[in-house]
């Protein structure tokens, strides 16, 4: 990347893209958002986007499309079976990551289904640096348990260690040592650890990993969703990478694991996912699956249009200049809000800008939801959705009792080339006027609670009138502002 500096020394993102195709956005009056959040059961997820002004829940599926994926997208082959458009995919994911065989779903959690299926067993264990909701749920749904290893800097909301989603080599030694590889069914890395503030593992902690696996004869499995900012944060803070390019750091990554998986809605800001190795016994293992849950192996569950997209966006994630937008983008947010005082995650991460809700409204206790309450504090005094990412993530244990979060987040998730500085600035503004404010930010309730993945469609309730509070000081020092 050529180095772009400004003179009179300001210090912000610069696109390397130009707006083509523009959606507009509709910012209701507060008294309206009040209403959305309490029809929405406090639950983000459940919002209608008609109520949203700067929709930041999530980078999956939202991120923007480039013209030559778009272009490409007119060149799809429709044939249910044998489809060149596969043939492009496969030929680019063995381009990219030397991996022979690749299997097509049509997400990520498809992916982890399948793999789930076919290795998790009743009283296996699955080490990994850290969990992701849906992976947590399709491994113990298969009888399996989670084991989160990550280094304790990992779990530090305020630091400047640059690789905070490594795991802890030494605890996976003890793992296996205490269980017996045996019970090990694969060892997990996640690259930007979502759940902690999107923190990446260093290319030399992987490597270590590896040489662990290869000792016990035990499968590495890596879930590459995030990997685009993953590879900007090696080639940025990892020193002996300095000199590598993001292709070549990809491939050493690949090089090092047995099964790659991921969300195409992240990476390659397309519409779907896959499953990546070069063994043809893993390949054969799960492609049976494939066809069960999914569909044929040259479409599995995919529009050969998002496939076409797909190809295109993986080779665009191979260039620097677009990968560091997201976490310039985040950097800058996080900065801004620091200044006023505002607990953040750090380092920065990538994902999005995770604001520590167990800091913010440090009066709500946690078995009130304190990352839930914020979210839904946040979007009622101006139209931006965040995503809790704290103990409503979590699920209850089996005797009824709450498991709380290691960390109370409120993820503001910055979509791949879709938002503007002053987008981001109107964000920042709203965000340090509820600091400011935040004593009047009460805690919730759950009045309707699915077992699994609650936080995906559960219903709260404020536990007294804080909201009405909220939104009557808001109109006292905005006026007739929106």
């Amino acid at each position: 990347m050529s180095e772009v500096k400004f003179f009179y020394g300001n210090k912000v993102p610069l696109e390397m893209h130009k707006v083509r195709i523009v959606q507009k956005l509709n910012l209701v009056p507060i008294e309206r958002r009040l209403e959305a959040i309490n029809e929405a059961g406090n639950n983000t997820f459940l919002l209608k986007n008609s109520d949203i002004f700067l929709d930041m829940l999530t980078d999956s599926g939202v991120n923007a499309m480039s013209d030559k994926q778009l272009a490409a997208m007119m060149e799809a082959d429709d044939s249910y079976a044998g489809s060149a458009t596969f043939t492009k995919l496969e030929n680019k994911i063995k381009e990219i990551f030397g991996m022979d065989y690749f299997l097509p779903a049509h997400q990520g959690r498809a992916c982890e289904n399948i793999i789930a299926q076919a290795y998790v067993k009743p009283g296996d264990i699955i080490p990994m640096n850290y969990h992701f909701t849906t992976t947590k749920a399709h491994i113990t749904l298969n009888g399996g348990a989670v084991e989160e290893i990550i280094i304790d800097e990992g779990l530090n909301p305020t630091s400047s260690y640059p690789f905070k989603g490594n795991m802890d080599v030494e605890k996976l030694k003890g793992l296996i040592a205490k269980h017996g590889a045996d019970k090990i069914a694969f060892v997990r890395i996640e690259t930007g650890t979502n759940l902690i503030g999107g923190q990446p593992h260093s290319l030399e902690n992987l490597r270590e990993v590896r040489k662990v696996c290869d000792e016990h004869g035990i499968l590495l499995v890596f879930d590459a969703s995030l990997l685009a900012d993953n590879l900007y944060f090696i080639k940025t803070r990892e020193e002996q990478c300095k000199n590598m390019s993001i292709r070549e750091i990809a491939r050493a990554i690949a090089d090092l694991t047995d099964i790659i998986y991921f969300s195409a809605r992240k990476l390659g800001c397309a519409r779907g996912g896959g499953i990546c190795t070069r063994s043809k016994d893993i390949y054969m293992k799960l492609r049976e699956y494939i066809t069960l849950y999914e569909g044929f192996l040259t479409y599995g569950g995919m529009s050969v249009r998002e496939i076409e997209a797909l190809a295109v966006g993986l080779e665009e994630t191979m260039d620097e200049n677009m990968i560091n937008q997201g976490p310039q983008f985040i950097e800058y947010m996080c900065e801004k809000l620091q200044e006023s005082g505002v607990p953040v995650i750090t380092p920065p991460g990538g994902l999005g800008c995770h604001i520590n809700a167990m800091e913010f409204v440090d009066h709500i206790p946690q078995s009130q939801y304190p990352a839930g309450a914020l979210a839904s504090a946040l979007y009622i005094v101006s139209g931006v959705r965040g995503m809790e990412r704290g103990t409503i993530s979590e699920q209850r244990e089996e005797n009824g009792e709450e498991h709380f979060a290691n960390m109370e987040l409120l993820r503001l998730a910055m979509p791949r080339r879709v938002f503007t500085l002053s987008q981001v600035e109107y964000a920042v503004d709203r965000i340090k006027w509820l600091y400011e404010n935040r004593r009047l930010i009460g805690g919730l309730t759950f009045v309707e609670e699915p077992k699994v993945l609650r936080f995906f469609f559960g219903k709260l309730a404020a536990v007294s009138d804080w909201q009405t509070k909220l939104a009557k000081k808001f109109r006292a020092d905005f006026g007739d502002s929106l």
